[in-house]
This record gives structure tokens, C-alpha cells and sequence, in this order.
């Protein structure tokens, strides 16, 4: 029986508070520069930030915020962000991050699931949560970044000292982070994450082995706060190890390059569609993007010749991978920095065990050969809020967190991901669970059937496709694709089109047949 293990020694870590941890060198870091709002030019230092924390804190508690309660966060990135994030933790609370582009439904949906008593969003996004809010009787406050009627501003949390309040020792393994993720199959499921998952990973991820991060570069916080990526490194991990963050709340192509040059970024993390606009965007050559000197990729695998376009472009030596899922609490394997191999998304972190299972049989399989990925270690996740049925399917008794993702480790111990199991949709590294989607789509009058599937796309990964069967001949590939515009956030658009099937394939147990849609698909090129 063939069990895969790091190749690097097992580290240690402590059991405190997540926001214990991030925090605990923020008095040595003084007046360093700790995080700049890369639009309105802003700044705070690490000795402001750990002031503002307290203050959030004793302003959430004056409040009858309570240690238990979750807090969730619809905000695009903004150095506020981590500082309202970092309060509620230090008040004992649980932070649940939403998407900032879903829909009223959405945000209900997981409100609801979450049970969310508190809500802090951005003005633009404020008569949203409004209409949200009337179907959330449990949802006692709505924060603003700003000002917005109806709305607590959040200069109210921290309009005090920012007196100490006492504390109650934290248990390592209580929730603290509960960002939701589709899993393998279906609707959004929300991943409990402990202070024992998040710290773990960050000692993990931050080993001398693997990733040197130096105190006082300058990395770039473009990959959203609301997702696992973004959150654990851009946010959390760079705080703690002292680095400046410069956010961005979205993509947009001149003020991304014009950030890393006038703050002289030198770590970008990225995603694949990122790389693509690295490597062949004409405007890159408009700006000097010489201070980066490293950057890591994370989301899906890169190619041998996008790398190395993007290293000759730029001048960069070190380009790394890495793979994981929100249930790993980031990260399982990445490419230490000193040691590309291209087509491989790096080695097991320390601490991470692997097995690589034959789909069919369960036999575990050897080195070369492709089966479904199992994890282990100390950063999978405590399991699916109020699923005990979803937790058990995906968790066995050993341990092991079954990926969905089809792979193999090589001869030389690095992990390669060529398929998935799942189901789930990766565009730009948004998930987009194709069940949410057929469910939406049943819901128009006229459509008697749906299936929905990904097809590959270089620029955006996959695109969600839909499989329909109509009433009648009146239902367009128009009406279709504007009714999911109308009802689902932007990401989950429809952008690899729709096809209308006299029926939908399914097996004998009611399952659509995936991949009879696949070969539909490749039949009609």
C-alpha cells in the first residue's frame, strides 16, 4: 500500500488564536508600512493596524457582539478588510466571506446557512444586502465601509480607545474562518476552518524548504480576501510575516501593472488567466515591472511555455506552483522557490501525506499513475457546516480528504493534476457549481430539462455551458443566457453558450451523464 509523505521534516506550530498569530510580531514591525490602498493611496502600519483591531473589537463588543457569533464580510479588497476580519477574531467571532458579485439570492443563501448575525459591505453594494436583509431576520447589523443610509458606518466600531477586554482561552480546534465552497457536487457548503487548520497551513506554507518571504517586500493583493488564495496568503500570512500589501478590488489591466511599478511590487500571487495577460497583453511592455521578482501561480496548472514566456518577459527567475482547495485551508503542495518543474504543481508541504486511488477499484496506485488525490494533514478542514452526510462522503476514517482531483506523483515526489472528478466549473478561479446552475435554469417556464458543463477555455480556464431542453421552439440561446445573467452573479454567466437536446443524458439513478455531454459537445465541433 503506497502512501506518499512530504520530503520535508515535519514543522511545528503553536496553538493560539488565529488573530494571536497573525499579530504577534506586529509591535517589532512598529511603523512599517503594513498594508496601502493601492487606489485611494492610503496607508496603515502595523502599530496603527493592531490599534484599530482592539478598537473593532471593543466597538463589536459595546455592541453585544459575542465570541460564537459570525460575522460576514461582502467587500471587495481593502486594507479595512483585514482590519475588521482580524477584530472579529480577537472578539472571539467566526468570519464567513462572501463573494462581492453575488446576487440577493446568493448573499441570502449564505447568510442563512451561516447563520450570520453581522454584515459589513462597501455603499455600492449596500441596497443589495437591503433586499437580503428582509428575508434574514437573524441579520442584526449591516456595517459600511463609508457611509450609507440605513447603515452603521464602520468609523462607529473604532470611535473609542480601544480599551482591553478580557479573554477566554481559545480552543485550537473551534471554527474561525468559514469561507463556502461546492466540494465535489452541489450547492455552496460552508468549510470549517480552525485556528489549528489556518495556522498549521501558514507554518506549512512559510517553511524555510519551501517559500522565503522576506520582511518589508512588497506583495500585491489583487486575488480576492473572500477566496481561500487570497485570504490565507495575500491577507493573513503576508500580515504576519511583515510584508507590505498593496489591495486592489478588481482587475483592471493599467492599474494592475501601474501598481506593481509605482510601488515596486516584488511578489505578485496569481491565478492562471493573470499569467495569460502577463505573458501576451501588449500593455505590459507600457510599464517597468522590474522590481518583481517572484511570483506564484495557484488555481490550475501552468504550461511549460506560458512559464517560461511570462519569466522571459518579465526577468523573473522564480516562478512556483502550488495546488489545494478551501477544505486543505489553502495549500497541500507548491514548488519550493528555488526548484521549478514545469507541469507540476510542486511537492506534499510538510506535514501532508498523500494517496493516489484507482477511481474503479480503490486500489492505491504507485508513482506515474493517475487516480483520485487523497489528502492528509493538519490543514484539512473540520468539515462541512450542518453536512455531516456531505463531511463523511468526502473525509474518510483515516483522515483523508478525497480531492476530486485526478493526478499522479512522479518518480521525483512532484505532484501533477490532469483531470477532475468533480464537477465544479473553474473560470478565472471562480467555482461555479454546475447544479446551482441547472437548478437556476429549471426555473424558467420554458425549460423542461438542463444539464450544465465546463468547457475549456486558455484565457479563462472553463466556461460554463448549458445543455437545455425546451417546451417549445420559441426559447432562444438569447433568452437563455440573459435569464441566468439576470439571476446568477457574473462569473456563473453563460459564456461557452447553450445547445438544446431533445433529452438530457442521465443513468439509471436519475445522474446526468457528464460525459455523454462531452463527447455531444465534441461530436457537434
Amino acid at each position: 500500500m503506497t502512501t506518499f509523505r512530504s520530503k520535508f521534516p515535519d514543522v511545528s506550530f503553536p496553538s493560539m488564536s488565529v488573530d494571536e498569530f497573525v499579530m504577534e510580531h506586529f509591535d517589532r514591525y512598529g511603523d512599517r508600512v503594513a498594508m496601502v490602498d493601492g487606489i485611494k493611496g492610503h496607508e496603515y502600519t502595523y502599530r496603527q493596524i493592531k490599534l484599530l483591531v482592539r478598537k473593532v473589537r471593543f466597538g463589536l463588543a459595546s455592541m453585544g457582539f459575542k465570541a460564537g457569533d459570525v460575522f460576514a464580510i461582502f467587500s471587495p479588497n481593502c486594507p479595512e478588510f483585514g482590519i475588521v476580519m482580524l477584530g472579529v477574531l480577537s472578539a472571539g467571532g467566526i468570519v464567513t466571506t462572501m463573494n462581492p458579485m453575488f446576487t440577493v439570492d446568493e448573499l441570502v443563501y449564505q447568510l442563512k446557512n451561516s447563520e450570520a448575525k453581522y454584515l459589513i459591505t462597501v455603499p455600492a453594494f449596500a441596497d443589495k444586502v437591503f433586499k437580503a436583509q428582509t428575508k434574514l431576520p437573524s441579520l442584526k447589523e449591516v456595517f459600511v465601509f463609508g457611509e450609507h443610509p440605513g447603515c452603521t458606518s464602520y468609523l462607529s466600531l473604532i470611535n473609542n480607545n480601544g480599551q482591553s477586554l478580557p479573554r477566554s482561552k481559545v480552543d485550537p480546534d473551534e471554527v474561525v474562518v468559514l469561507p463556502y465552497s461546492s466540494g465535489t457536487t452541489g450547492l455552496p457548503k460552508g468549510v470549517m476552518l480552525t485556528h489549528r487548520n489556518m495556522i498549521s497551513n501558514t507554518y506549512q506554507r512559510s517553511s524555510e524548504h519551501i517559500i522565503k518571504i522576506i520582511p518589508g517586500e512588497c506583495y500585491l493583493a489583487l486575488l480576492p480576501f473572500f477566496h481561500i488564495y487570497g485570504l490565507s496568503i495575500c491577507l493573513l500570512q503576508c500580515l504576519w510575516l511583515g510584508v507590505k500589501i498593496v489591495t486592489l478590488p478588481n482587475f483592471q489591466p493599467e492599474t494592475f501593472l501601474r501598481s506593481i511599478q509605482d510601488y515596486k511590487v516584488t511578489a505578485l500571487m496569481l491565478v492562471p488567466p493573470l499569467m495569460l495577460f502577463l505573458a501576451k497583453s501588449p500593455l505590459v511592455d507600457r510599464y517597468d515591472l522590474s522590481s518583481v521578482q517572484f511570483i506564484i501561480s495557484g488555481a490550475a496548472p501552468l504550461g511549460q511555455e506560458l512559464i517560461e514566456s511570462i519569466a522571459a518577459r518579465l526577468g523573473v527567475k522564480c516562478i512556483s506552483q502550488g495546488y489545494g482547495l478551501t477544505e486543505t485551508s489553502c495549500a497541500a503542495t507548491i514548488t519550493p522557490q528555488n526548484d521549478i518543474n514545469y507541469g507540476s504543481v510542486g511537492l506534499l508541504l510538510p506535514n501532508t501525506e498523500m494517496k493516489v486511488v484507482d477511481v474503479t477499484s480503490g486500489k492505491l496506485l504507485g508513482p506515474e499513475q493517475d487516480g483520485e488525490i487523497w489528502v492528509k494533514g493538519p490543514q484539512i478542514m473540520k468539515g462541512y457546516l450542518k453536512n455531516p452526510e456531505a463531511t463523511a462522503q468526502c473525509i474518510d476514517k483515516d483522515g483523508f480528504f478525497h480531492t476530486g482531483d485526478i493526478g499522479h506523483i512522479d518518480k521525483d515526489g512532484y505532484t501533477h493534476i490532469v483531470d477532475r472528478l468533480k464537477e465544479l466549473i473553474k473560470y478565472k478561479g471562480h467555482q461555479v457549481p454546475p447544479a446551482e446552475l441547472e437548478a437556476l435554469l429549471l426555473t424558467h417556464p420554458e425549460v423542461l430539462d438542463a444539464a450544465v458543463i465546463g468547457v475549456p477555455d486558455q484565457a479563462a480556464g472553463e466556461l460554463p455551458r448549458a445543455f437545455v431542453v425546451r417546451k417549445s421552439g420559441g426559447l432562444t440561446t438569447e433568452v437563455v443566457k440573459k435569464y441566468v445573467s439576470d439571476n446568477a452573479a457574473p462569473y456563473k454567466r453563460l459564456r461557452g453558450g447553450v445547445i438544446f437536446l431533445d433529452q438530457i443524458p442521465k443513468s439509471a439513478s436519475g445522474k446526468i451523464l457528464r460525459r455523454e455531454l462531452r463527447k455531444t459537445l465534441k461530436s457537434s465541433l
